[in-house]
């Protein structure tokens, strides 16, 4: 029997929908190496069954969404090269300063992704669940037709929004660190093959934190560009009762990444080193400037060889210099990388550079059985949780398990003044030892109704110790209540923080956008400062969304 008859011929062959469950299977590496071994096959392999298949594979969207986000692109392998190479990115984002925290979501938006800054708030008069969100962009993610993509960092600057056009560089599928970088388009000259290897592929980060700092302030702005009226209402489908909304959303969303994307390919994403202006600007040397005293600089090259060498066996990192990371004559630009960064913790919260433009994803890992409060909860402190008491300060805490440990991670916290750590534990339990506490607020009044408790466990709670760094802790009991609440008491205090589970990606289609900072500090705010830095400016409560009446 020939190959052909018992190899292509008959898996082409097969109907659509059985190589549909086949290929289903594969990942959409595999379907693409499948499809170069013959021209049948790829033809097959081509359609758009297959490729909606390893889209809805993914989970990021439901499949009326995929429809929709179908018409803006050249075929489903194209939405899918999309998914693939940015769903790595989806999750939650956090910085150590502020120190009221710094929290960025980022989320499907409309055949984009989105980064959201949750800002530090209260709760408003409607609670947690049937109220509006505060937030702001801090950068998108737009497929193109061919499914490729177009980076964007947003800001404010002059009382005017603007984007910051960039490169989405590189996405590693396991990644735990976002890097706003500048990258040039060639590798400096001598870089150590001793270093660790992102040292070598990101030579940004080699920079003196001063050279960062005005290196991205500078790039950024020589290429914004202002963002029209049109461009700057809707970044994803609103949270809406009526279908006739939703599809009035999509028709807002389409014209927008359309006018987006023009003015992507409009604007210059990349700035010209040969400019004596910007050379002066950066003190790099220009181009036309005398070579002199060759000899001289043959030497000084030769003794920083040296000396780099010797840095390199005692396992120091040497700093470059902007003259050694840019040439004269180059061509610069603004990057997204996500990569895989070996990151310490401290429970689960990641120990993180202080002066690197850099996000940390938080870990979540997969949920087991006993492990069914792990996740992001939200909640105020006091009792009971009521939406007739409005101003209170509102947490986000990240609940994950370590062996029988239940660990309750602060990363947002909407008081004036800071009165917790970023990343503190606000509260850990043993889920093995149940506590005899009993919940105080038991009663039969009409204005109370008794509550029942389906679990309870034995603890401890924050409180003020010997540094601001390092707080004490106190007994308490983690209650856990038939209608989904988790309640926490501390034991000597009395005080109580009431939790209720959430999902930020429908608190923001509910929220109200705000103004952003400026556009590195927008990305993120390294200065230590324990106020919230995003209450702060101007207009920085006042809505860009029409009044949302119909939620």
């Amino acid at each position: 029997m020939s190959f052909d008859i018992c190899g292509s011929s008959l898996f082409l062959a097969l109907p659509d929908d059985i190589l549909t469950v086949i290929t289903s299977s594969l990942s959409p590496r595999d379907v693409c190496s499948l499809g170069l071994s013959c021209q049948g096959l790829n033809s097959v392999l081509s359609s758009d069954e297959v490729w909606l298949s390893q889209c809805n594979k993914l989970g990021l969207l439901a499949s009326s969404t995929l429809i929709e986000w179908r018409k803006g692109v050249l075929s489903y392998k194209a939405l899918c090269r999309f998914l693939f190479n940015t769903h790595p990115l989806i999750g939650i984002w956090v910085q150590q300063n502020p120190e009221l925290g710094n929290l960025v979501y980022v989320m499907p938006g409309f055949l984009s992704v989105v980064g959201c800054r949750i800002i530090p708030q209260k709760v408003g008069p409607l609670g947690l669940q049937d109220g509006r969100i505060l937030w702001a962009p801090v950068f998108e993610i737009l497929c193109k037709y061919d499914g490729s993509t177009a980076f964007f960092l947003h800001g404010r600057e002059e009382g005017a929004d603007y984007v910051y056009p960039g490169l989405l560089k590189s996405v590693d599928t396991d990644c735990n660190v976002l890097f706003l970088q500048v990258e040039p388009r060639h590798q400096p000259d001598e870089i150590d093959k001793d270093v660790s290897q992102i040292w070598t592929e990101m030579p940004f980060i080699r920079l003196e934190s001063d050279d960062r700092e005005k290196l991205l302030d500078f790039v950024s702005s020589q290429v914004r560009d202002i963002v029209p009226q049109a461009a700057n209402a809707l970044l994803f489908p609103l949270s809406r009762n009526g279908e006739v909304d939703s599809e009035q959303d999509f028709a807002v969303l389409y014209e927008r990444r359309l006018l987006l994307l023009q003015m992507y390919n409009r604007v210059d994403t990349d700035l010209d080193l040969r400019s004596s202006e910007v050379c002066k600007s950066l003190d790099v040397d220009h181009p036309n400037r005398s070579k002199g005293k060759t000899l001289f600089r043959f030497l000084k090259t030769g003794l920083k060889q040296l000396l780099r060498k010797s840095r390199s066996t005692t396992g120091e990192q040497e700093h470059l210099k902007l003259n050694e990371f840019l040439r004269p004559g180059d061509i610069v630009g603004l990057s997204l990388r996500a990569k895989t960064v070996d990151v310490h913790c401290y429970k689960v919260w990641p120990y993180m550079h202080e002066s690197l433009s850099a996000l940390y994803k938080f870990p979540i890992r997969a949920p087991k059985a006993s492990h069914e409060y792990a996740g992001l909860w939200g909640g105020t402190f006091g009792w009971p949780p009521s939406s007739d008491k409005p101003g209170k300060a509102l947490f986000l805490i990240f609940i994950s398990y370590e062996n029988q440990e239940m660990i309750a991670t602060k990363i947002l916290e909407g008081t004036s003044y800071v009165a917790h750590p970023n990343g503190s534990a606000m509260f850990t339990v043993n889920i093995d030892q149940p506590s005899v506490g009993i919940f105080p607020w038991d009663t039969e009044k009409e204005s109370n109704p008794i509550i029942e408790v389906k679990e309870s466990f034995k603890g401890e709670g924050i409180s003020d110790g010997y540094g601001f760094r390092y707080p004490g802790s106190k007994p308490g009991s983690l209650f856990v209540l038939e209608n989904g609440l988790l309640v926490f008491l501390w034991e000597e205090s009395r005080e109580v923080l009431t939790l209720q589970r959430i999902d930020l990606g429908e608190l923001l289609r509910r929220g109200e956008r705000v103004n952003s900072l400026s556009p590195v500090s927008n990305f993120v705010y390294l200065t230590r400062k324990y106020t919230n830095v995003y209450s702060g400016n101007p207009d920085s409560r006042n809505p860009l969304f029409f009044p949302r009446d119909d939620i």
